[in-house]
């Protein structure tokens, strides 16, 4: 396994991060794991060298989170060998109170994923999202405090607009608050709109970039129809993924991808990760897995280089995209 900074960050973090999205609750989506299920894939992972690891207060409502402390225990992985990260803004529950990035809400939700996870601390606490209700003042204050209390280690943010993200970190800076060492953006070969304004801004400001989604939700199985949906019951029961790809010139790099892939006897999601492992400002794609042959794949691509030829080759057919991904 390879190690890298988070951004200028000195904090050590595996090449790859585990999401644990795919972990948590059946009650939360059909095709996520329960806990039993998922602990090879998080045995597997730390036997890899795997070190990070992703998940959010929203993913199954907490279980995920409780998910993750509970295995960490049980394989007695000693809490300061391993990154854990979470999230907040979603909504949790029908109390009004109960999602965005208000103090209330931050206070409140960072008490409650240390109580599930089992820890003291989370090495990154990131928002989720960008809160339109709330003003950014607020938000970075609590999030300052949380770090100042011993509860966060660092700061890192999600998908959002760059002038939102510039807007933060400038305001952290003249308050004196803690910045973002990280964006969580939604990045991979089909949606590279990030490359236009928020990856720029990352490299300028040395900000560690997470891509979420980096194989498109399953986007290069090759079991997607055009049309939206799929053969399998992620791909029956992810709306969202509908939303954000299957537009005709997704399924042209998708081609591409699997040209080059049958070519070097691998998958085309692994061409897709190695694309985005070979990007110089990518620390860490959070990939996920609900199939053990997925996650050793997804182990098996940090060893492919692509050429500067097939690199051109998959970049080609890209068009432009509407942003999808910030809501």
């Amino acid at each position: 396994m390879q190690y890298v900074n988070l951004g200028r960050s000195g904090l050590k973090v595996s090449r790859l991060c585990l999401g644990m999205m795919s972990y948590g609750s059946k009650a939360w989506r059909e095709w996520v794991l329960e806990e039993k299920e998922a602990q090879p894939f998080v045995k597997r992972a730390l036997d890899a060298g795997i070190n990070f690891f992703d998940t959010a207060d929203v993913y199954s409502l907490g279980e995920s989170e409780t998910v993750l402390g509970n295995l960490l225990k049980k394989f007695g992985i000693q809490r300061e060998t391993v990154i854990v990260a979470t999230k907040v803004y979603q909504q949790m529950s029908d109390d009004a109170n109960d999602r965005g990035l208000s103090r209330k809400h931050i206070m409140d939700s960072i008490d409650r994923s240390l109580k599930r996870l089992q820890m003291d601390y989370v090495d990154l606490y990131q928002i989720h999202r960008w809160d339109y209700t709330t003003p950014i003042e607020e938000t970075l204050e609590a999030l300052n405090d949380v770090v100042k209390s011993g509860k966060a280690r660092y700061i890192g943010a999600s998908s959002m607009f760059a002038w939102q993200f510039s807007k933060a970190q400038y305001t952290a800076d003249i308050r004196g608050w803690t910045r973002f060492v990280s964006m969580q953006n939604h990045y991979n070969l089909v949606y590279r709109e990030e490359e236009r304004e928020m990856i720029p801004l990352c490299k300028d400001q040395g900000i560690g970039i997470l891509p979420w989604s980096p194989m498109a939700r399953g986007f290069f199985a090759g079991n997607r129809q055009r049309g939206g949906g799929g053969g399998t019951t992620r791909a029956q029961s992810d709306p969202f993924a509908d939303q954000l790809y299957f537009r005709e010139e997704d399924f042209t790099v998708a081609d591409r991808a699997w040209e080059i892939a049958k070519a070097r006897g691998v998958t085309a999601s692994q061409i897709a990760l190695a694309w985005l492992l070979q990007k110089p400002h990518v620390t860490a794609p959070i990939i996920g897995a609900t199939k053990m042959e997925h996650l050793e794949q997804s182990i098996a691509a940090l060893e492919i280089q692509l050429t500067e030829d097939e690199i051109k080759q998959l970049e080609e057919p890209y068009q432009p995209h509407p942003i999808l991904g910030h809501s």
